[in-house]
């Protein structure tokens, strides 16, 4: 009489149940692994994002510098509460040319994802230096060093050429005039012409107060305030969030 294959007989067996485990965790694995490789990305294109500006990413550097990520999230949840106080959900491809990225959930402070605009430059240059001048219930450190802090940029092209290795897209011509494109964006009345063709939607003034000086707060006023205002959220449903 021919034996009955149950489960039974392959716990049995471990020989047995250690070939079929086996083979079950390949066929998993090929499942979750070869669509990574036949896929060119995958993070949705969303028009209007680009790489940061040399200015801009010489703030986000002093950013990281100083632990503002730690206090600071710049990720806002698709909960309606989130998207009523912040603005719309943050979307992956606003945050492809991070390195390293600053999602999170956790927040001392408000989420900063779309913070440009909202606030003036003399704002935050008071909130800098001393945040309770603006927000009395504020736990946040000053930061008034910032603002007579000469920026260091003169290795700011070999920055953008390490990036442009990681996979973010900064040509020959922008890696080159990096130095200029960084001087204009903070010069007032400077040519901006070749640096609004590479960044578009690139502020270009004197954020800190101080034109005879670029500042590393001309840099951090730079780059906080860009954040969300490249892609146009008109384009997106807003009510497609989580209760």
């Amino acid at each position: 009489m021919k034996k009955k294959f149950t489960h039974a007989t392959i716990e049995k067996s471990p020989m047995l149940l250690l070939v079929l485990t086996l083979i079950v965790v390949a066929i998993g694995g090929l499942v979750e692994i070869v669509p990574t490789f036949l896929i060119k990305s995958t993070i949705e294109d969303v028009k209007g994002v680009r790489p940061y500006s040399p200015l801009e990413l010489a703030g986000r550097n002093i950013y990281i510098r100083e632990g503002c990520y730690a206090c600071h999230s710049k990720m806002i949840r698709s909960l309606r509460s989130e998207v009523e106080r912040y603005g719309h959900y943050s979307l992956a491809a606003e945050s492809k040319y991070d390195h390293p990225f600053q999602w999170g959930s956790k927040r001392t402070g408000p989420d900063l994802a779309r913070v440009g605009g909202k606030y003036s430059d003399e704002w935050h240059r008071l909130h800098m230096a001393d945040p309770r001048s603006v927000v009395p219930e504020s736990v946040m450190p000053g930061y008034p060093f910032l603002e007579t802090t000469p920026l260091n940029y003169r290795n700011i092209g070999g920055a953008l050429k390490a990036l442009s290795i990681a996979g973010v897209p900064y040509d020959a011509e922008a890696i080159e005039n990096a130095k200029a494109d960084l001087e204009a964006q903070a010069t007032p009345f400077a040519d901006t012409d070749q640096l609004m063709q590479r960044y578009p939607k690139a502020l270009a003034r004197d954020f800190d107060g101080n034109p005879a000086m670029i500042s590393e707060l001309d840099a951090l006023i730079a780059y906080l305030q860009m954040l969300g205002t490249l892609v146009d959220f008109n384009a997106y449903e807003t009510t497609d969030f989580k209760q």
